[in-house]
């Protein structure tokens, strides 16, 4: 009798537990429901107050670099053959340069290609019967680039006549820049900071808001385009030792960098 009656009292807090639990669920659910049906119709969380301002710096800087290039070409029946040809050819306008003061650290290879030549079948014309050939190779090219970085910007005429007289005739620049560009952008950016500085806080008086903080900022690097100079326009050929160095003036690069600065505002 008496497990009787405890199997029935313990059979009964379950169902009450169960029952309990049901409740406070269906509470819950109801609550998810009433939020949900409520976010609804309220307005959604309003971004937060920013102003945004922009800021330009402008440096200028005399390059102090000019960088070269040239390209020589040798041909031969094989590959060693046109090796040889375009070696002599770049040990010559690399000893010129060295005797004008140049540093081996300032002269290096940036491409070397080296490519067989083919013989191509005569066509036949006219009906005429004729035997075509095989297509077959009759030799080999060898070019190489060369880049020379020149650090005695004055001296860049006289070097671009030396490789005259070397009997280079692919010569490509100079092209002018500045060494410690990173210091150079690094003024520039400080300037447009603070143009974008005082922009905000002349807006913010008008606004009549408080800046609080930096909420983005953006920045884009403005270059300066390369100068390039034909060595054809000064130099070239059989006459080339007649004519004088020419002038190459590196002038002056400007450097611009701006910014755009986004403060949240209250």
């Amino acid at each position: 009798m008496d497990t009787m009656n405890t199997s029935l009292w313990t059979s009964s807090r379950i169902e009450k537990l169960v029952a309990l639990l049901l409740l406070v669920g269906s509470i819950f659910v109801a609550l998810l429901a009433i939020g949900a049906v409520r976010n609804l119709w309220e307005a959604p969380p309003m971004i937060g107050n920013t102003i945004t301002v922009e800021g330009q710096g402008r440096t200028t800087a005399i390059p102090n670099i000019a960088t070269i290039s040239f390209t020589v070409t040798g041909e031969g029946t094989n590959a060693s053959q046109a090796q040889d040809a375009a070696t002599k050819k770049i040990n010559v306008a690399i000893d010129l340069l060295k005797k004008e003061g140049l540093e081996d650290e300032d002269v290096k290879t940036t491409s070397y290609n080296l490519s067989p030549k083919y013989s191509y079948p005569q066509p036949c014309y006219g009906g005429v019967p004729c035997a075509y050939d095989e297509q077959r190779v009759v030799g080999y090219t060898v070019n190489q680039s060369v880049e020379v970085k020149v650090r005695d910007t004055g001296a860049v005429g006289d070097l671009m006549t030396v490789l005259g007289d070397a009997g280079i005739s692919q010569l490509y620049g100079p092209n002018f820049t500045v060494e410690d560009m990173d210091t150079v952008m690094a003024e520039a950016r400080r300037l447009a900071i603070e143009e974008a500085k005082e922009k905000a806080d002349v807006l913010a008086d008008d606004l009549d808001v408080s800046l609080v903080r930096i909420v983005s900022f953006y920045e884009n690097q403005g270059g300066y385009p390369p100068v390039y100079y034909s060595k054809d326009m000064a130099m070239g050929g059989a006459v080339a030792e007649s004519r004088p160095a020419p002038s190459v003036p590196a002038g002056e690069n400007e450097i611009v960098v701006s910014v755009s600065i986004t403060y949240e505002i209250r």
